[in-house]
């Protein structure tokens, strides 16, 4: 059987609560997590640049060298600030400078994937900014697989408000572009855009029957994943939620029958609002009964 691996995006209230202040204190912290339940503690760790670069080299090596020695794999989100389908060629140079920048990242925390928002419409029609997209990413594409490890990918994601780029058949579209790049399915994102929708099994298979006919089994099983449950209206995503939520869902038990039928190997990464160290373990736990 393939292996799930789970863990947050950030560090939870819980992880300050007991008096953790740094990045550096995260990996033995995550490792003792669950421990009532599984041995091992949580999987993965995703480090989060959305307000830009602001780290020195020499500490991410140190983050870096801290999750190596506990065997947690890393990723990163870059800047929220990337924007292909922006018309603005100073833009484009500037997406294009985040990802470089975050592959620099990837290397310096010995990291494999670096997850990114593909654009927004802005004054342009949907069509026509997802033109833009593919063509702009068809462009960078080969300088970026230069830069990459033989390992690594570059993970665009699908969002959760109308005016963003990022349904899943639009993300995974993109990806056929090069076999660099490995969606990132956040499915908080997806049910809020889709008001709801993801309520059986058969709606996340649809989405990985997409991928697997786009690019086959090997980078469909082993697919990036973002989840929570996230509040929604009309335009989509309002917040992010905890597991407590009842109202809004989506609700993991049923990704968690589908991922197992599968025999799937993804990374799935925990995004709740402030407990998402503790939904990592209630994750992995239902995960480890099946």
């Amino acid at each position: 059987m393939n292996k799930v691996l789970f863990g947050p995006s950030g560090n939870c209230k819980k992880f300050y609560d007991e008096g953790n202040k740094s990045t550096l204190q995260t990996a033995e912290w995550l490792k003792k997590q669950g421990a009532n339940f599984f041995k091992g503690g949580l999987d993965l760790f995703e480090y989060s640049f959305g307000q830009g670069y602001r780290m020195k080299s020499d500490v991410a090596q140190q983050i870096g060298k801290q999750f190596e020695n506990y065997n947690i794999e890393l990723s990163v989100h870059a800047p929220y600030f990337i924007n292909f389908a922006n018309p603005d060629l100073t833009m484009y140079d500037k997406s294009m400078g985040y990802l470089q920048t975050g592959i620099k990242f990837l290397k310096l925390f010995n990291a494999k994937r670096l997850v990114f928002h593909s654009g927004s419409c802005g004054k342009e029609t949907r069509e026509h900014s997802i033109k833009l997209i593919e063509s702009r990413l068809r462009e960078c594409m080969p300088l970026l697989e230069e830069q990459l490890d033989d390992d690594m990918f570059l993970c665009p994601e699908t969002m959760g408000k109308t005016m963003q780029i990022g349904t899943y058949k639009e993300i995974i579209d993109f990806c056929t572009i090069s076999k660099k790049l490995l969606p990132t399915f956040d499915f908080g994102h997806i049910n809020a855009l889709t008001q709801g929708a993801l309520k059986s099994e058969e709606d996340y298979e649809r989405i990985f029957d997409y991928c697997s006919e786009k690019l086959g089994v090997y980078r469909t099983n082993i697919a990036h994943i973002h989840f929570s449950k996230i509040e929604y209206g009309s335009k989509g995503e309002i917040k992010h939620l905890t597991f407590e939520d009842n109202v809004y869902g989506p609700e993991f038990d049923i990704l968690c029958n589908v991922l197992v039928k599968r025999n799937m190997s993804c990374h799935v990464i925990c995004e709740s609002a402030d407990t998402q160290a503790e939904d990592s373990v209630f994750m992995k736990k239902l995960y480890l009964s099946k």
